[in-house]
């Protein structure tokens, strides 16, 4: 082997530090979007969801539940606080591929209770788990059915780039995507024409109201575009034998 002049060996140590500190720097929130959100899970413990509120961020996703039985311990405390601080919010589950689709969707569905104006639920799949990618996408298309089924909506999918295209490009085609590249510079390329509709663009983001680093996201179009995700559940249709009743009380 010839030995390194000192050009090259200055070009490989730049590039070394580049790969060993890249991905240490902090993320900056993304200039050209008009709608930014965060997500969340007990890892960030705490979280004043009025300070967040008050630096920009419209949407916020937190982590409900994982496989067959977990169930994140501060969802409850978070999906409060996230509508009283006027925020979006959406609640996603983990994928475990080896484990009933049927029984994760019953754990989801038990632990969250959404209500009109929340976003669509969530399916975040980004591990195989030694599954055939056949048994996967069958298992995934098993729960988004049954959720669907249950709040009349379609469930966002998220994942990863590089796992959407090996293992999901070309299936799931009507369904929002939720994105994940890490990236300063490049917006997600998702294979066979699909387009995302959120992108997480960095996990070292920092916003005063939470000790530690965030999930930054972006939502692709305009917040009033973002209502298209939402729950929407039209009023109740009024009792005609309970109508002179419901009027008094309204008038008394």
């Amino acid at each position: 082997m010839q030995p390194l002049n000192s050009k090259k060996r200055h070009i490989i140590l730049l590039g070394a530090a580049i790969l060993l500190f890249g991905c240490n720097e902090q993320t900056v929130r993304k200039e050209g979007f008009g709608v930014h959100g965060i997500d969340v899970s007990h890892y960030q413990k705490h979280i004043d969801w009025q300070a967040i509120a008050a630096q920009d961020v419209q949407f916020a996703f937190v982590k409900a539940t994982e496989g067959e039985t977990f169930q994140d311990t501060l969802f409850c405390k978070n999906w409060l606080e996230i509508k009283e601080a006027g925020i979006k919010r959406g609640a996603y589950h983990f994928f475990r591929p080896t484990v009933p689709a049927a029984t994760q969707a019953n754990n989801f569905l038990s632990w969250i209770t959404l209500s009109n104006g929340d976003l669509a639920p969530v399916l975040d799949v980004e591990v195989v788990d030694g599954v055939s990618p056949d048994d996967l996408r069958a298992g995934i298309h098993t729960w988004l059915d049954i959720v669907e089924n249950t709040y009349k909506i379609k469930p966002i999918i998220y994942t990863h780039q590089k796992f959407f295209n090996n293992y999901l490009a070309g299936y799931f085609t009507d369904y929002p995507i939720w994105i994940a590249r890490y990236t300063s510079w490049r917006k997600p390329c998702l294979d066979q024409n699909h387009e995302w509709a959120f992108w997480q663009y960095g996990n070292r983001g920092r916003l005063q109201g939470i000790n530690g680093d965030v999930d930054f996201n972006v939502f692709r179009g305009s917040l009033a575009e973002l209502e298209q995700y939402c729950l929407i559940r039209p009023r109740p249709l009024l009792d005609p034998s309970n109508l002179q009743e419901e009027v008094v009380a309204a008038n008394p």
